[in-house]
């Protein structure tokens, strides 16, 4: 993704973030008061309490031993700290090497689920790779007519059946599809659930299992989509998802409508959870793999 169109989709959180915490250190005096008001930018930005105490406790002892000497070298300092806390130890799609990768796509309704599942199609397609997709949330009948659509769109195959089928049965059965035809990688769509609803939560530990049993190791991705205005709600939502299925990365939707793009390092910082793609708008194309040091770059070059 281009570095200016990542600008212009975080602008709203670079003004509530980077914005404020240039105007508020610039010429100032390292202080207590300094750092309270540091804290109080990034909580209300949605990074959120745990990352913003972390943040700032390296940031007193960097002043304690001379990387900081005023206000003006705070922001420098922020940049390099927020871009190590956000690269990840992994980076890019796990691949099966045996087979068909298996990547199981979850988030609740609203979330962008099914257009980030279209995004990720087609930019897997554009990097050669054969890509098919699994239908499995047969509660809505219109999430199926959707996802239908956009792989006709795209030319690629679907796997589905008709409304209120057991969702473990439609990922079995495109599992065994891939598998035979050789689809380098299957993207299992799953139900647009609340992580309150135990019952829904339940059946995508099922999915998790029946995937497993016919195609060794998968899901080998499980991506959780939030919507990037959710803020601090997104933590909750991992949480409870991680509680039922490995979640191994995250897709941030919506970056380019909320001025809570903080929440970020806030995931990443407290769960560990590193941040695969982003979504910043309706296109095809305003969807890229997250780049740590790209999004902060942006984020205080917009501000």
């Amino acid at each position: 993704m281009a570095l200016a169109k990542l600008r212009d989709s975080l602008r709203k959180t670079s003004r509530a973030l980077a914005g404020r915490l240039k105007a508020l250190v610039k010429g100032r005096r390292i202080d207590a008061s300094l750092w309270d008001d540091i804290e109080e930018v990034l909580i209300t930005s949605d990074v959120g309490v745990e990352a913003s105490d972390a943040l700032l406790g390296a940031a007193r002892d960097a002043a304690k031993h001379g990387e900081i000497l005023t206000g003006d070298d705070v922001i420098p300092w922020i940049r390099k700290r927020m871009t190590e806390r956000l690269t990840p130890r992994e980076s890019g799609l796990r691949q099966n090497p045996d087979g068909p990768t298996v990547v199981l796509v979850a988030g609740v309704n609203g979330s962008g689920k099914t257009t980030s599942i279209a995004k990720l199609a087609r930019w897997l397609t554009a990097r050669d790779r054969t890509c098919m997709v699994a239908a499995c949330d047969t509660f809505r009948a219109a999430a199926v007519d959707q996802l239908t659509i956009w792989s006709e769109r795209l030319g690629i195959p679907i796997v589905r059946q008709a409304q209120g089928a057991d969702p473990a049965a439609v990922a079995f059965d495109a599992a065994e599809s891939a598998a035979a035809r050789n689809v380098d990688v299957l993207i299992v769509d799953t139900a647009g659930r609340l992580h309150t609803q135990k019952n829904l939560m339940e059946e995508l530990a099922k999915i998790n299992r029946v995937l497993g049993r016919k195609i060794p190791g998968a899901p080998h991705e499980t991506l959780l989509v939030l919507d990037g205005t959710a803020g601090q709600n997104g933590l909750m939502q991992t949480r409870r998802f991680r509680e039922h299925a490995a979640v191994t990365g995250l897709i941030v939707s919506k970056l380019d409508g909320t001025a809570k793009g903080g929440v970020v390092l806030s995931i990443k910082d407290e769960l560990d959870v590193p941040v695969k793609f982003i979504g910043t708008g309706e296109t095809y194309d305003d969807f890229a793999p997250f780049d740590a040091k790209e999004f902060v770059d942006a984020l205080f070059d917009a501000a």
